[in-house]
């Protein structure tokens, strides 16, 4: 092929990823110029991969398409579509319904992507599969959005995708972070000698003229010389795409009447179907002659396709606006068959407002939403609202589709939708919802003061209209606003005076909810005794909310019971949004516990799935807890790393929520290093009113720590007013993290026997760190004291609690004090917390549960085939040869 001259590296490259498509799965973005190279480069993976026995998928986007949602996906995966029935149930029909293939309720994009992701794999099972994208900046968004997904499960599959995509164009392929190969221009001896094969006569000054104006573009080189004489010898100031597109105008412009117009209508239609073509131009399928013979178009097989999308964009611009309404009719008029492609084609036809395209475009977004396909609901309202003859509508379109758009995670699509509603008058109800969808993206961490006041007031009139669902929404807001930053005594107790007003249930989980974040002080006991009634039925959603409620309470062993029902429904569901919170709840609680088989993979995919669907305050979230979790652990460049990115991430937007629990880290970190008045100060912000890091929540947490670290410095006394403040808030909010951990700290400042043995007396099941902690402080003590022989059995206890824990620093400080007792340790043996990455200890908690490896892969979102192989890893890290040891293995480390 001519584009493949001066090609040999980008050749091998492709040729080499295909070839290990047996052993190991692969992504490539293929990047650069329109004509560079990228469609033939393409064609040569799929040749090596067709002479080498592979099944290949290949789809082309196309920009009249692209309005189509999941046309990509499902001429991709129509092979194999037989598979389905292999799928999980949920899964099956979240992709069946996307293609219009079953009644369902609305499937979430992501169990669409996991469900095809499933398919691939199952056909992989019979031989390696490659997938191919072309021009995938024109493919429909749902399509492209689940090839993200997919891109990102792959690596242990037999599963190869590449993709090819034009420069300046944005695909939601960009978030995945695959490999990119960039096409450059081929270097001038290239570029000549490929000059010379296609047009071997040319005049010199003619020659130089095409070089010049081709700037090393093959698809430049073999057309320009057809318009040589219209060239600039010196080259042109407009851009090359620009010229290619008027060189194949300049063929254009020879062409019959007939054969234009044939040209005209496949260049606006959103289908290749030859007879549809020419039925909407009234032409025969000779008249397509001249554009054949020209190399404009290609028909095979009862298609029509332009030879490069240039030439189809080159007959776009040639289209003048009352021609291309009546191309657009002609094609409404032969499409009676297809009705949401003969909507879009009347939509376009319009000559201005019109209700009653403006309400079927209203169904059809409807039905949109309830496949799956929210980015096409969301285009489908924009053009509805447009159409609209009535105001109000319109404005309902327009915030309809913006709440829609935060659901797919397109915060510049809310922003443009709602800047749409200029100056509208709205409604009551409509100014309430405008301000609430404004801040979904950011947990409403951008509000001021003021604008919490008004969601407020807005919450307020919402309830008096009895429009409860809309008052719960803004309540939540402003009481999510309460649990990331501190706004003050006056917003919290608003919300929780208006949420007194709702007429819901006292137990409906939505209300508990904000009354925890809003006020966990003054409504904490009353939550913790709803949480704690016998509850009905309830799904993932509720359950997220009741585990966040605990959570938010410092009742961080309830929140772990509560998480994992939610957690199993969220992923069967397929909504990452609330899942990835849920795991950054979970995570929260298991880190307070110190309970780190937990909370090592809740972190870890916590910040995966955050940043996968563009979450960055819970990103934030969870690479603070990383944070902490390092610093127990004792790796302190992984903390630092840690650390940084949470603060990077939470300080534009002031989420003290984050920036607390990275100074309780660092507290922590010096901590676990012995630098015991070094830890004081950072400890001490999230207790300062008016610091950023300042939290009140996360001062429950931290004030054990702190008053460890202070209890032999000059902070001794600013701590000891510190733990006395809490203890009159404990008055009033029995809550277990604060119970606990004033328990602790008045042990630590009163630094006597009976302090200790006090505290150790207590319930402390759900805290073993704490525990430890309290009897490694007790045993040191007793040893000081000269009572060596006590103070054994005492650190026995914490040495081995802390080994069990995978807290490394505190176990090797156990370690020291038994020595200086007189007594040795064996070193502390690593354990599967040591020897797993974060997903494989998830896997192998799973797979010792009993799970199957579907069941595994349904859970985490990855294919069965993947939970396979990261089980043959996991085997000879634990030292067993079977599944069946896997739980006694876990118990043992």
């Amino acid at each position: 092929m001519a584009s493949l001259f001066g090609r040999s590296g980008e050749i091998h490259r492709v040729s080499a990823l295909v070839g290990a498509l047996p052993t190991r799965g692969a992504a490539l973005v293929v990047r650069g110029e329109a004509g560079i190279g990228k469609s033939a480069l393409l064609a040569v993976a799929v040749d090596v991969a067709r002479g080498s026995g592979l099944q290949v998928l290949s789809v082309t986007g196309v920009e009249a398409e692209s309005h189509l949602d999941f046309a990509g996906l499902h001429q991709l995966l129509t092979p194999f579509l037989r598979l389905a029935e292999a799928l999980p149930g949920p899964q099956r029909t979240a992709v069946l319904t996307a293609f219009g293939m079953a009644d369902a309720p609305p499937p979430d994009l992501f169990l669409i992507a996991l469900a095809s992701l499933n398919l691939l794999a199952e056909a992989s099972s019979l031989a390696p599969v490659l997938v191919v994208v072309d021009d995938a900046h024109w493919l429909d968004p749902a399509t492209a959005a689940v090839l993200a997904f997919v891109a990102r499960r792959i690596a242990v599959e037999p599963i190869g995708l590449m993709v090819a995509a034009r420069d300046g164009f944005a695909t939601p392929l960009d978030a995945a972070d695959l490999p990119v190969l960039r096409l450059a221009p081929l270097d001038p001896e290239a570029a000549e000698e490929l000059l010379d094969t296609r047009a071997p006569d040319l005049p010199p000054s003619t020659r130089a003229a095409i070089l010049a104006n081709a700037e090393g573009n093959p698809l430049a080189l073999t057309e320009l010389p057809e318009v040589a004489g219209r060239l600039d010898p010196a080259g042109n100031w407009l851009p090359l795409t620009t010229r290619l597109e008027q060189a194949f105008a300049g063929r254009l412009s020879g062409l019959p009447e007939a054969t234009a117009t044939a040209l005209e209508v496949a260049a606006l239609n959103d289908g290749d179907g030859l007879a549809e073509t020419l039925a909407a131009a009234g032409v025969t399928a000779a008249d397509l002659a001249p554009a054949i013979e020209g190399r404009l178009v290609t028909v095979d097989q009862g298609r029509i396709r332009f030879r490069h999308p240039l030439i189809r964009s080159a007959v776009h611009h040639r289209i003048d606006g009352i021609r291309r309404l009546a191309v657009h009719t002609a094609l409404a008029g032969v499409l009676d068959a297809t009705a949401e492609r003969r909507l879009w084609h009347r939509a376009a036809a319009s000559e201005g407002a019109d209700e009653r395209i403006a309400a079927d475009l209203d169904d059809a977004a409807q039905h949109a939403q309830q496949r799956g396909a929210v980015a096409g609901a969301v285009r489908t309202l924009e053009i509805a609202a447009r159409l609209s003859t009535d105001g109000h509508r319109r404005v309902e379109r327009l915030l309809l589709a913006a709440i829609w758009a935060t659901e797919i995670g397109r915060r510049d699509e809310m922003d443009r939708l709602l800047d749409l509603i200029g100056p509208a008058a709205l409604t009551p109800d409509q100014q309430a919802r405008a301000a609430w969808v404004r801040g979904r993206f950011d947990n409403h961490l951008a509000q001021s003061i003021p604008g919490a006041r008004a969601l407020v007031l807005f919450a307020r009139d919402a309830i008096d209209r009895g429009e409860t669902d809309l008052a719960l929404d803004l309540l939540q807001a402003v009481s999510l606003l309460c649990a990331f930053t501190e706004p003050g005594v006056e917003i919290r107790e608003s919300v929780v005076a208006a949420a007194r007003r709702l007429t819901v249930d006292g137990d409906d989980p939505r209300l508990l909810l904000v009354l925890a974040f809003a006020h966990p002080v003054a409504c904490g006991a009353d939550v913790l005794a709803r949480l704690q009634r016998p509850a009905p039925a309830v799904d993932g959603a509720a359950y997220r909310a009741l585990s966040t409620s605990a959570n938010a309470i410092g009742e961080y062993e309830l929140c772990l019971a509560l998480a994992a029902p939610a957690l199993i429904h969220l992923r069967t569901q397929g909504r990452l949004a609330l899942l990835t919170r849920a795991l950054a709840v979970q995570g929260r609680a298991a880190v307070n516990l110190a309970n780190l088989s937990i909370a090592v993979p809740a972190a870890e995919e916590t910040i995966r799935l955050a940043r996968e669907i563009s979450l960055p305050p819970i990103e934030a979230l969870g690479w603070a807890q990383s944070a902490r979790i390092a610093a127990l652990r004792g790796r302190f460049g992984e903390f630092e790393a840690c650390a940084a990115q949470a603060e990077l991430l939470a300080t534009p937007w002031r989420a003290a929520a984050v920036l607390s629990m990275v100074q309780h880290a660092r507290g922590l970190a010096a901590l676990a290093a012995g630098r015991h008045r070094e830890a004081v100060e950072p400890l001490l912000r999230i207790f300062r009113p008016g610091d950023p890091a300042y939290h009140l929540l996360h001062g429950w947490d931290a004030i054990g720590d702190l008053a460890e670290a202070a209890a032999r410095g000059p902070a001794r006394l600013r701590v000891t007013e510190i733990v006395g403040e809490l203890e009159k808030v404990a008055e009033q909010m029995p809550t277990a993290a604060l119970r606990v951990g004033l328990g602790y700290a008045v042990a630590v400042l009163d630094g006597d026997e009976q302090a200790f043995v006090d505290f150790l007396a207590t319930d402390l099941t759900a805290w073993p760190f704490v525990r430890a902690r309290a009897q490694l402080v007790y045993g040191a003590w007793l040893r000081r004291h000269r009572r060596r022989a006590e103070s054994r059995v005492v650190l026995r206890a914490a040495r081995e609690a802390f080994d069990a824990l995978g807290t490394v620093p505190w176990s090797e400080r156990a370690r020291q004090e038994l020595r200086a007792s007189g007594e040795t340790s064996t070193r502390r043996a690593p354990d599967a917390l040591d020897r797993l990455t974060p997903q494989e200890l998830q896997i192998a908690q799973l797979a010792a549960e009993g799970l199957t490896n579907r069941e595994i892969g349904q859970r985490l979102y990855v294919s069965h085939r993947t939970v396979s192989t990261h089980l043959h890893r996991i085997f000879p890290k634990l030292g067993i040869t079977s599944r069946a040891a896997l739980r006694e293995a876990l118990a043992r480390a």
